[in-house]
């Protein structure tokens, strides 16, 4: 169908473009609300300045289609396709786009007021500047977005996947943010007051310069963040887990510090102390056998010690052992399983320091070696020591612990 053709009958009062192949279509600045245009492709279309407002998207294709300045104000588009379009300064506010695929967009400056984004998939998409404001972004994936000066005041975050997210100056007044995964992200200079934070990982984030003044932290996740200059007046702290935090300069006046005392001036080295600085070096030397492995020499470290128990080939769901021939598939069990338990102690794998592989049969070394080398950087990976035994619990092919420092 040519564009001619279509605004024809537009003009005559049709509505319905179900399922219309308009790839690469140009409907610049087209006057088209109330559209319906579910399971249309219109994948590299050009509707930049067009008026889709109340428009019917729902599983439309709309990836690497122009959308720069196009008005989708009540717009209601459900698992849509937006995969690399351009929509920098459109208007979405009020529209309705869960579950959509978003990632590789471009919404700087976009207006997303109001705006029902659940579960939506925004990875790497630059939001520099948007609006989102009262917008829902529950569940939604964020990850490496690009959130720069954005404003996401009363915004529904509950539940978003923000790793590596950029949120440097965003505005986060009073947003909910309860049970998210922040870690890693930027959010120097964010503006957080009152925002809830519940529960939300945070780890490794950084916070400098931050307003947090009576933010809800409680049993959040803040091991080694940047709190370096932020302000935390009136926070609540109840049971969150700061260790390693840096908080040079950072006003915690008022606050209710992880063990339920109100901070005060004179408690401030008892919370340095607390604080404590965790540091991970790498030891090699010519003078000792060079690894050959996903594993170093040596590895020096300081904090807090956990060390996780020898992990077997059990499946939770089965409360029993599986893969019972093939080493290599019980050793992705085991990784699992040792990897469920770092993550409940606010730890990963680049937190490991030593492990130690416990074999039925030697000659299995090279298949669990290869799964093994998957969780592994060999530049940083911890030290690791390897033994064939007589016997493993429930006679399992491979046994795996380890130790990490948080």
């Amino acid at each position: 169908m040519t564009a001619e053709e279509l605004l024809q009958r537009y003009a005559k009062g049709e509505r319905n473009f179900q399922k219309a192949q308009l790839s690469g279509i140009d409907l610049k600045g087209a006057y088209l609300s109330g559209i319906d245009l579910n399971s249309a492709d219109l994948s590299e279309a050009q509707l930049s300045d067009a008026i889709l407002t109340k428009a019917s998207l729902h599983n439309t294709n709309l990836s690497k289609a122009n959308l720069t300045g196009t008005n989708l104000s009540g717009a209601q588009g459900n698992s849509q396709n937006m995969i690399s379009a351009n929509l920098s300064g459109a208007n979405l506010s009020g529209s309705c786009f869960n579950h959509s695929k978003f990632w590789d967009a471009n919404l700087n400056q976009a207006n997303l007021s109001g705006a029902n984004l659940s579960s939506a998939n925004l990875t790497r998409t630059s939001l520099i500047e948007a609006n989102l404001s009262k917008a829902t972004l529950s569940s939604a994936i964020l990850t490496q977005a690009d959130l720069t000066k954005a404003d996401l005041s009363r915004a529904d975050l509950t539940g978003v996947t923000l790793q590596s997210a950029n949120l440097q100056g965003a505005k986060l007044q009073l947003t909910k943010l309860s049970k998210s995964n922040l870690s890693w992200v930027n959010l120097d200079e964010a503006y957080l007051v009152g925002a809830d934070i519940q529960g939300t990982n945070l780890k490794k984030s950084s916070l400098q310069g931050a307003s947090l003044e009576a933010a809800n932290l409680q049993g959040a996740n803040l091991i080694k963040a940047n709190l370096d200059g932020a302000n935390l007046k009136q926070a609540d702290l109840t049971d969150a887990n700061i260790y390693a935090v840096s908080i040079q300069n950072a006003d915690f006046t008022g606050a209710i510090m992880p063990d339920g005392e109100i901070y005060k001036p004179e408690t401030s080295e008892k919370l340095s102390q607390k604080v404590t600085s965790m540091t991970r070096k790498i030891i090699r030397t010519d003078k000792a056998p060079a690894p050959v492995g996903p594993y170093n020499q040596a590895i020096a470290a300081t904090g807090t010690m956990l060390f996780v128990a020898g992990q077997i080939a059990i499946d939770i769901r089965l409360n029993d052992i599986v893969y019972t021939d093939d080493v290599a598939k019980q050793t992705e069990q085991v990784m699992a399983n040792l990897e469920a338990i770092l993550t409940e102690a606010g730890a990963t794998w680049l937190d490991v320091v030593k492990t130690t592989v416990f074999l039925k049969d030697m000659n299995d070394f090279a298949a669990v070696n290869a799964v093994y080398a998957k969780y592994f950087d060999a530049e940083t990976a911890p030290a690791r020591a390897c033994v064939e035994v007589a016997r493993l619990p429930k006679d399992v092919l491979v046994e795996i612990d380890c130790i990490a420092v948080i």
